[in-house]
């Protein structure tokens, strides 16, 4: 048996991806930061110089962490003590300002596995909402891939982009916003070329012949369904349609442990249900779906089952009748203005450390 000796590591990789640089090195006026006292209670706050954090325990001086490093634990002026470290994505996420409720961290980190999101990919969203699955995305394709993600309403789009921007400390370069319905995917993508389609909306169904239009033999189609009643509804329409491989279902459970010495237990607490992911693959032109052997049914379905979960009357499906709460235009537009002011800081302090262009000799 041979061995092979490892290859010698070579220096940290390069911060020219889109929002490297925001991710390392010390902190920077105009980051966010999480800070956490010792009893676990967190604060998310923005750097500015001469700021302050004032709490009932005293006052903590922003500049005492402006160009520190993170993952430090410092001193208010009361002496308490806080732990000072970057939000991670998950963090920023449940912390952004939000228009429409975000895609949680733990259906986001099972879209971009189970729609199989690559480097370089070309991907269509819809229903961006407040952007927190599109940061997901952008990571996952790179600024080398694609995604064009489309929004009805414009204050939501407003709140998405600022929030990108945020994050990334810049405007991604693979990103494009669409102000339009996603049925019209069709009139920008041309046949086939479109790797991925991510749908977090109302009625997914709607958008069947564009989704079977623009997507490519064997790429994948993902819903993001908030009720049993949407679920099936599309997943009838998929199977109907028979352009789509039969289609694969799933819900994701996240529950927390409570680690303290030899007490481990389960948290009291947990994210149960949130949504249901469905999957399905494009067939390639021509070809028709296999029909699956299965058992037959004892008993048929009656009239009153089928109107129930596929009602006849299409203005029963509306955010009311499904339990969404709507978001007004003004709480869309304030969310928006903080939004942008946050996106306007991160940028700034992403510029003032730009990596510098090399330099020749004597200069």
């Amino acid at each position: 048996m041979t061995s092979t000796e490892p290859r010698p590591r070579t220096d940290r990789p390069s911060a020219s991806a889109t929002g490297a640089s925001a991710r390392r090195g010390p902190l920077r006026e105009g980051q966010r930061v999480q800070i956490k006292d010792a009893k676990g209670r967190m604060n998310t706050i923005t750097l500015a110089r001469g700021g302050q954090f004032h709490s009932y325990q005293g006052v903590l001086r922003h500049d005492d962490l402006i160009g520190g490093p993170e993952g430090v634990v410092v001193q208010n002026s009361s002496g308490h003590e806080y732990q000072v470290l970057r939000p991670l994505l998950n963090d920023f996420v449940l912390s952004m300002p939000r228009g429409a409720t975000v895609v949680y961290p733990k259906d986001a980190g099972q879209i971009v596995q189970l729609a199989d999101i690559y480097p370089g990919a070309t991907v269509v969203e819809a229903g961006v909402g407040s952007g927190a699955l599109s940061i997901s995305l952008l990571r996952a394709v790179g600024d080398s891939g694609r995604l064009h993600s489309y929004e009805r309403r414009p204050e939501f789009a407003e709140i998405a982009q600022a929030n990108v921007t945020t994050f990334f400390g810049a405007e991604h370069p693979a990103w494009q916003v669409h102000l339009k319905d996603a049925q019209q995917m069709d009139q920008d993508h041309e046949p086939g070329s479109v790797d991925r389609v991510v749908l977090d909306m109302l009625a997914p169904w709607e958008c069947l012949d564009a989704v079977a239009t623009v997507l490519a033999p064997g790429g994948v189609w993902l819903n993001y369904i908030a009720t049993a009643t949407q679920m099936s509804r599309v997943a009838e329409a998929i199977r109907e349609d028979g352009r789509f491989t039969p289609v694969e279902a799933s819900e994701t459970m996240v529950r927390g442990w409570h680690l303290d010495g030899l007490a481990v237990r389960p948290d009291h607490r947990m994210v149960a249900h949130t949504g249901f992911l469905m999957t399905c693959r494009r067939l390639a032109t021509g070809q028709e779906a296999m029909l699956l052997k299965k058992r037959s049914k004892v008993s048929e379905f009656s009239a009153e089952d089928t109107e129930a979960w596929l009602p006849s009357d299409e203005t029963r499906w509306t955010p009311q009748a499904l339990g969404e709460r709507t978001v007004t235009d003004k709480k869309a537009r304030k969310s928006a203005r903080e939004a942008a002011s946050m996106a306007e800081r991160s940028v700034r302090a992403a510029s003032e450390t730009a990596p510098q262009g090399p330099t020749t000799a004597g200069q």
